[in-house]
């Protein structure tokens, strides 16, 4: 599968939960490319325990921002979290991106995850749209 991730913003999934989770397991660590074709970039995949507790999770997070990884695929990195539990990690997010990152959301809530999104990547399909303003938002997910 070829995708190209924005560099520097989150882009968020949208779709059947089925679609998206094939699109995660699919997505080769091994394969990513900068958008030359030519230099392989480190992949970083955030997932969570059942167990792990909001300060795990947001730890995570924040090493991300810290490593070397130029792709972070968050995988459902939310589950089993209260909803602000689950907005405080998904806006940890953002600083990750702004860094310099690509970073790629598959999220159980994804209207939460697209408070922080810049971009949307449609499944299955792979059509990636540009998200303006909360207008918009309501209209990806209506």
């Amino acid at each position: 599968m070829g995708l190209r991730l924005p560099v520097g913003g989150v882009t968020v999934l949208l779709g059947p939960a089925g679609a998206r989770a094939d699109t995660m397991a699919a997505l080769d660590p091994g394969s990513a490319r900068c958008a030359g074709g030519h230099a392989s970039l480190s992949v970083l995949r955030l997932t969570a325990a059942p167990g792990d507790d909001v300060q795990q999770r947001l730890a995570a997070v924040a090493q991300a921002g810290t490593g070397t990884a130029s792709v972070v695929l968050v995988d459902r990195l939310t589950d089993g979290l209260a909803a602000h539990d689950r907005r405080a990690v998904l806006a940890a997010l953002r600083p990750v991106a702004t860094a310099g990152r690509a970073v790629l959301v598959d999220d159980g809530d994804p209207i939460a995850a697209l408070s922080v999104a810049d971009t949307v990547l449609r499944t299955p399909a792979l059509a990636l749209e540009q998200v303006a303003d909360a207008d918009e938002l309501e209209q990806l997910v209506g």
